[in-house]
This record gives structure tokens, C-alpha cells and sequence, in this order.
């Protein structure tokens, strides 16, 4: 097989205008800093004021679930690229979520797409979950899962109808620095660095884990990459790794003597196992994981041991 030529990210992405929404997020923080570094003036939509704007980065305030406050942006920007990242993220199944998942995940997706069909763009990146299928039957397990599911159809239906040029890409289980500290990952290692034992459920489900910095890179390529609109590509390791055996590999990197409490919270109910296809990755962008599971997991326990004062420890 022919290896596919690299995209010189500097040479694209510089002087273009990138929409980033979400941009104060875990993947949006990373993805902006890269964007800059390649030359791009950087348009980073967020919720709250911010002030420090530059030549190339310009925050907007916005409500993306305000149909005319996301076409003002498009008429003032006219971005050559979207990477849409906001949106309330957890897999939570409480009924009171359905209506806020479906405005921050669903109808934000909507507008943002019917803007970008409208005004055009170069390619408009769709970030997706590894809760959604790839093809075939779904019954989704939480209004997240249903709601990202919904997303990525509208958005195949844009390339396919509209000619939007939409990219979906499948995002699994991401970790690293600056993840959320109530996820897997940061909680089970601030557990063992504070000697306590960490409560969690059977530890028995397996996901893909894919290290920050490497999804930062797939997301780069697939919004430079030529001749890939109205694809689905995957994210993640190809690998399965449970629970159990993350936070084991947690414990003995911090040389911690803890015993986690395994089955003391709840499975989440219809938690499906889904593993990354890694193949269109690498044969359409060029891209391929490089950080190590256990090289990901010493970078992020040194990131958080850094931070151990503002943490609370």
C-alpha cells in the first residue's frame, strides 16, 4: 500500500480563518494552540467573555443554540474551517438531560451546518462518539449517545444533499492533560496520590483510550486532508483495555499502595465495547497513534502531580 503524503499543517492552516466551538474544552484548549502555532487566525467560540484577544486569536461569546446568533458569527467570520467540539458531554441517563443534550449537541450542529452550507466553507469537521455506530442497527444507551448519533447523521446528510463539505470523525476514549477531574482517568489517579482508594464500578468494561495529543494531530489532518469530505474515520488506539486494568496500571505508576474499590458504584446500563478502526485513518490522513498507553498515563499523572496544590491534595 502506498503510504499517503503528510500535510504540511504550517503551509495549510496558515492566514486561514478556523472556527472552533467548544474552544475552552479539553480537545478545543489543545487544538487552538496547535491551530495558532500553524499560522491560522483562530475564531474560539465559547459560552463566557473572554478578553485576550490577538492578531490571530479572537474570542466570541455565543449561544449556539441561537439559530440567529450562529449566522451573525458566519456573516462576520466566514470561516474557512469548522471544528465543532461544544456541547454537554456525559453519558449520564438522567431524564432531565434529554432537553439541554439535544439543544448543546443536536440543534448547535444544525445551525452551525445550515450556516456553513449556506455561506460555504473548505470542510467542516464533525467530531463523533464511540458510542454511535459506524453503520448497521443502534439503540442508543444515553441521551448523549443519541444525541451525537443524530449530529453525525445530519451531517452526512449535508455532505450527501447540500455538498457541505463534512468530515466525521469518530472520537473514542481520549485521556491526557487537562481532562475533566471527575473522569476515569484523573480521578483514579488523584485517588491514589492522595492514599485513598478509589470507589468505581466492576472495572470490567473494555474502551479504546487514545492519548489527547494524538487526537489533536487526526483532528488537524482530517481538517487539511484533501479529498476526504463525507467520510466517517475513527480515532483511537484499535486496541480494548478495561477498567481494572487502567487504574491497576494507575496504582503502580504512582507507586501507590491503594486497593481500589472495585463494585462499588453501578455499571452504566447499556454500555456498549467499541474499538477504533484505525485503517481509513492511516490510509486517508496519514495518521496513527504514538503515544503508548502507559507513556500516555505517566504523562498525565506528572501533569497531575504538578498540580496537586490546586487540586486539593
Amino acid at each position: 500500500m502506498i503510504e499517503p503524503a503528510p500535510v504540511n499543517f504550517s503551509q495549510f492552516y496558515n492566514n486561514r480563518k478556523v472556527l472552533v466551538t467548544g474552544a475552552t474544552g479539553f480537545i478545543g484548549t489543545p487544538l487552538c494552540s496547535r491551530l495558532l502555532e500553524n499560522g491560522a487566525a483562530v475564531y474560539a467560540l465559547t459560552r463566557s467573555i473572554k478578553n485576550a484577544n490577538s492578531d490571530d486569536l479572537h474570542w466570541i461569546q455565543a449561544d449556539l443554540t441561537d439559530i440567529s446568533s450562529v449566522r451573525q458569527i458566519f456573516d462576520k467570520v466566514r470561516p474557512d474551517i469548522i471544528f465543532h467540539f461544544s456541547g454537554l458531554a456525559t453519558a449520564v441517563t438522567d431524564l432531565e438531560l434529554v432537553v439541554p443534550t439535544f439543544q448543546s449537541l443536536l440543534e448547535s450542529t444544525i445551525y452551525l451546518l445550515v450556516s456553513a452550507a449556506n455561506l460555504g466553507c473548505t470542510r467542516f469537521v464533525l467530531p463523533g462518539s464511540l458510542t454511535e455506530p459506524a453503520v448497521g442497527h443502534f439503540n442508543p444507551g444515553s441521551p448523549y449517545s443519541a444525541a451525537k448519533w443524530a449530529s453525525s447523521v445530519y451531517g452526512r446528510m449535508f455532505f450527501q444533499v447540500y455538498n457541505t463539505p463534512v468530515v466525521n470523525v469518530r472520537l473514542f476514549m481520549t485521556y491526557g492533560p487537562g481532562q475533566s477531574l471527575g473522569k476515569l482517568i484523573p480521578y483514579a489517579t488523584l485517588s491514589a496520590l492522595r492514599g485513598e482508594s478509589p470507589k468505581l464500578s466492576k472495572g470490567e468494561w473494555q474502551a479504546d483510550w487514545i492519548y489527547v495529543d494524538d487526537v489533536v494531530a487526526g483532528f488537524l489532518a482530517a481538517g487539511s486532508t484533501p479529498g476526504i469530505d463525507g467520510l466517517t474515520i475513527d480515532l483511537g488506539s484499535g486496541e480494548l483495555t478495561t477498567v481494572a486494568a487502567i487504574v491497576q496500571n494507575i496504582i503502580e505508576l504512582t507507586a501507590s499502595n491503594v486497593k481500589p474499590i472495585f463494585g462499588a458504584l453501578p455499571d452504566r446500563p447499556f454500555e456498549q465495547v467499541c474499538v477504533a478502526d484505525t485503517k481509513l485513518a492511516h490510509a486517508r490522513l496519514g495518521w496513527q497513534p504514538t503515544v503508548p498507553l502507559t507513556e500516555g498515563l505517566e504523562r498525565t499523572i506528572s501533569w497531575l502531580r504538578e498540580r496537586v496544590k490546586e487540586v486539593a491534595i
